[in-house]
């Protein structure tokens, strides 16, 4: 990328614009909190290079517990953040199988504060909303149609469930949480569209000020100036969103969301692991071009007909340390781990062989599902499609 936005936002937070070309996808986990319950969940996927992303809410009620009939309060994934983020991180990796390592935990008062700092956001209040909860010194109270939110007003619209009558969004939208979820997954696409509008290039040092005081994460700063100027380049036209799917359902009287772990596998999959697909509407224009074309034309695999040797680059023997977790995640999404064996040494980078010229689809999806994985070719050895050394960085 020469110039540009993305050009510009480099020059202010620093770094280098060509270093964007070479930026990996990123998974992370975002959390909206509220009195120390996280009520938003969304695993999201953004990829710097095509710039597409991807973005999956999951219900605030999921049963991420070990026994059905021993489940209470603390077996509901919003739950889980009272511990510790981490434990959040994993349940959001059980249940969707990927490897997310990083989350951005962003309160009520820093989405307030950046609503306000971007002048306000015009957004479609899909309803009349008309909530009172003294105990959350929540008030909710705003008129269905097209406006212009300021900060308060934009907690108020990802917050709100259901009127104080009882009555929710639509059947059709999704009533209750599944509404919310809806609701907030719309108001990310308006902010990132309002975010990335030129007339925002004099706020970035307040914006970067408000994101290093209020919002929580384990991302170092040295990785966000990265992507912060290839953010400024995104569409969100190019951003795929979906809910985990399953049903609602009482487990010793209390209400939870359990997930439909075929469908979910199947939303993942499509959401986070394939490649989106992408028109060529210009023709070909170079020899680098034709070689990319005939590479992607290759018909991808299917899952369970790709042959996978796995070795054990970790430094760790534990039988439930890294190394197993990612024979699990393959497993999960049908890949024949045909053999599973010891890497000669300690790797620092999980690496992907590609011994017999798959498909980059193939390639892309299991480095996806691991999130990590340098992308080798190798010759056609051992008997498998692929040859996976788990590394440290797993």
């Amino acid at each position: 990328m020469d110039g540009g936005m993305a050009g510009i936002v480099t020059t202010i937070v620093g770094g280098n614009k060509d270093d964007i070309d070479k930026l990996d996808d990123i998974y992370v986990l975002c959390l909206g909190k509220s009195l120390n319950l996280t009520d938003t969940i969304m695993v999201v996927k953004y990829s710097p290079k095509t710039q597409q992303a991807s973005m999956l809410s999951i219900p605030r009620d999921s049963f991420v517990g070990d026994s059905k009939d021993n489940a209470s309060a603390w077996d509901k994934i919003n739950s889980r953040y009272q511990i510790a983020p981490k434990e959040t991180l994993d349940a959001v990796n059980k249940l969707t199988g990927l490897n997310v390592k990083y989350y951005i935990t962003v309160d009520t008062k820093a989405l307030r504060d950046l609503v306000d700092a971007i002048g306000g956001v015009y957004f479609d209040v899909p309803i009349k909303m008309d909530y009172d909860d003294s105990s959350q010194d929540l008030y909710i109270h705003l008129e269905p149609g097209y406006q212009l939110l300021n900060g308060q007003q934009a907690e108020w619209v990802v917050r709100f469930r259901h009127n104080n009558n009882g009555t929710s969004y639509s059947t059709e939208y999704g009533d209750n949480d599944l509404g919310r979820m809806k609701t907030q997954r719309e108001f990310i696409k308006v902010v990132l569209n309002q975010l990335m509008k030129p007339s925002n290039l004099t706020k970035i040092n307040q914006l970067l000020t408000i994101a290093k005081e209020e919002v929580e994460t384990n991302l170092s700063w040295d990785i966000i100036k990265k992507y912060i100027p290839a953010l400024f380049e995104f569409n969100s036209d190019n951003l795929r969103t979906e809910q985990l799917p399953g049903t609602p359902k009482y487990l010793n009287e209390l209400s939870f969301f359990l997930a439909d772990e075929a469908k979910s596998k199947e939303v993942v999959n499509e959401l986070f692991l394939k490649d989106p697909e992408e028109n060529i509407e210009n023709g070909i224009g170079n020899e680098t071009d034709i070689e990319t074309v005939v590479n992607e034309s290759i018909k991808p695999k299917a899952n369970s007909e790709i042959k996978i040797e796995i070795l054990n680059g970790t430094g760790i023997t534990s039988k439930t340390g890294k190394f197993a977790s990612a024979i699990n995640q393959l497993q999960s999404q049908g890949y024949n781990v045909l053999k599973k064996g010891q890497a000669s040494n300690v790797a620092r980078t999980t690496v992907i062989i590609n011994r017999k010229g798959l498909a980059k689809e193939n390639e892309n999806a299991i480095k996806s599902l691991l999130g990590t994985g340098k992308i080798e070719n190798g010759e056609d050895t051992n008997g498998v499609d692929f040859t996976i050394i788990i590394g440290q960085d797993y």
